[in-house]
């Protein structure tokens, strides 16, 4: 996987790096939200499972009700009962 270098300006502006990096942010709020930015698409998605693939592995969520509220280019929420989930690396 290749990592952007961070530019002067980056370092400057104090940016975060998943701003100027692929590497994705997963936000999770209680057990009924989670928010994941960077990512690449969506590989599997049903009611009680969602799988997420990024640019450094693929996310897997499991619950019930799951629903993906919200998508942007940048980043997917979903809702839910969030029961677990875990992160698969991709390996170069």
């Amino acid at each position: 996987m290749k990592r952007k270098k961070i530019s002067k300006i980056d370092k400057i502006l104090e940016l975060p790096q998943e701003v100027y990096s692929n590497i994705p942010k997963i936000t999770i709020m209680g057990f009924d939200e989670m928010i994941i930015e960077n990512y690449k698409g969506i590989l599997e998605y049903e009611e009680f499972f969602v799988r997420i693939s990024t640019h450094i592995g693929t996310v897997n969520i499991n619950g019930y009700n799951l629903n993906l509220e919200t998508m942007t280019n940048d980043d997917i929420r979903i809702t839910g009962k969030i029961e677990s989930f875990d992160l698969e690396r991709v390996t170069d």
